[in-house]
């Protein structure tokens, strides 16, 4: 009997040590190495209306307001410039196909001071070639051109993703529904526009994302978005092949999206926003970074990329958007 106890003594203790049991931590990348110089075209770029700068890059972001509307969008730009002390370069918007550009607050921040870039999300590309659209285009066209002031427009950003091949289709069909969109724009005289072709690094590790370059001739910018979500890696090694193959063509690069998890902590969010400074540094062809400031509603610490109440974190990014080099 005692036998018998001890044994099932042993396995009880086996068994909660294993429920408690955790999977071993991801190491630490070191992020104090020499950042990868790939990118090192310096310009003079033409970038279309939305000019680069010279000598440094332009400091933007995306901040998810409180509540969408046009109070709430002012007001969330309005809490991370009084943060930061300073104007933000860059205003990263939203839109849906069918989302009015040239709202209330879309002027008041050009009023400001501000570039808007309009991450547009258009529909199916076959449905765009087959015309289905073109309404909705004109009429979008139009109201952005009325906005006057030059505007970045990232037409269908991270098309490479493959949870929207369905309605991207190929790179063939996306490549043909930007060029009929920008026949659109011109026919509506929306000149400026400064278009901006933005795949996710993912794609550049993959392969497939040069498959929708439009080409030279269609596109102003260059531009990727990049996360330290659930890997934890140097934004240098996340972008690296998106560098070697943007080294390649004569535009300028913005950053569209750019962030790092809470799940990382503290200490190292901020060691990977202070190395994200030198590599963006490291290459001059990087003209413009947009910071993803938002928590998406339902996700875990890997996809909440939030740095307000974050002080560590927070620090860090104050720091790079005061450093000089990022106030052209």
């Amino acid at each position: 009997m005692r036998r018998a106890l001890a044994l099932i003594l042993v396995l009880l203790v086996a068994a909660c040590s294993g429920e408690k049991e955790q999977p071993a931590p991801t190491p630490s990348p070191d992020l104090t190495r020499r950042p990868p110089a790939i990118a090192v075209d310096r310009g003079p770029f033409d970038s279309g209306p939305v000019a680069a700068p010279d000598r440094g890059a332009l400091v933007g972001a995306w901040i998810k307001p409180e509540e969408l509307t046009h109070v709430g969008r002012l007001a969330a730009v309005d809490g991370l410039e009084a943060d930061l002390g300073r104007p933000l370069s860059i205003v990263n918007t939203y839109r849906r196909f069918e989302q009015k550009v040239g709202t209330s607050s879309d002027r008041e921040l050009q009023a400001q001071g501000a570039t808007l870039m309009v991450s547009w999300a258009t529909g199916d590309n076959r449905s765009i070639l087959d015309g289905e659209h073109d309404a909705l285009i004109h009429k979008q066209a139009a109201a952005i051109r009325r906005l006057r002031r030059p505007v970045l427009l990232r037409m269908r950003w991270e098309m490479d993703r493959p949870n929207l091949r369905p309605t991207m289709w190929s790179g063939d069909d996306y490549i043909a529904a930007w060029k009929y969109v920008r026949a659109i724009f011109r026919e509506e005289r929306a000149t400026n526009v400064s278009w901006v072709w933005c795949p996710t690094a993912e794609g550049f590790v993959r392969g497939d994302a040069p498959d929708f370059y439009p080409g030279d001739d269609q596109v102003d910018w260059t531009c990727v978005d990049v996360y330290a979500g659930e890997t934890f890696a140097p934004i240098g090694d996340l972008m690296r092949p998106f560098l070697q193959f943007a080294a390649k063509h004569p535009k300028p690069i913005i950053i569209g999206e750019f962030g790092v998890a809470k799940a990382w902590g503290s200490a190292g969010r901020a060691a990977w926003l202070r190395d994200a400074v030198r590599t963006f540094k490291a290459n001059p062809q990087i003209k413009a970074v947009t910071y993803f400031e938002s928590d998406p509603a339902g996700n875990g610490p890997t996809k909440q990329f939030r740095l307000t109440g974050d002080k560590p974190a927070f620090k860090a990014f104050h720091a790079m958007a005061t450093d000089p080099y990022f106030n052209p």
